[in-house]
């Protein structure tokens, strides 16, 4: 976990000839969503890059930090039906 002191190293991107339907569209969200279109545009490219955590995952993490959970889960032996669509 970060510190909240710890400086982050950052990088930077410039992106050439974007169309200017696209930039008017840039700036109208970020005005809606209070930023800046720079800031707007950190938010979209964190968010189509981070990793992608899905609810089992996050569940599971749940019970390890609380030292683990145990459940006596009984499975239905039965074979699922294929579903037909005849």
């Amino acid at each position: 976990m970060r510190q909240f002191n710890e400086v982050i190293p950052m990088s930077s991107v410039t992106v050439r000839n974007i169309p200017e339907a696209t930039h008017r569209a840039l700036k109208l969200r970020a005005a809606q969503h209070g930023r800046s279109t720079e800031a707007e545009i950190r938010f979209i490219l964190e968010g189509a890059v981070a990793p992608r955590v899905g609810l089992g995952s996050a569940l599971a993490e749940i019970g390890r930090s609380l030292a683990g959970v145990e459940l006596d889960l009984k499975r239905d032996p039965r074979r699922i039906k294929p579903a037909s669509f005849e």
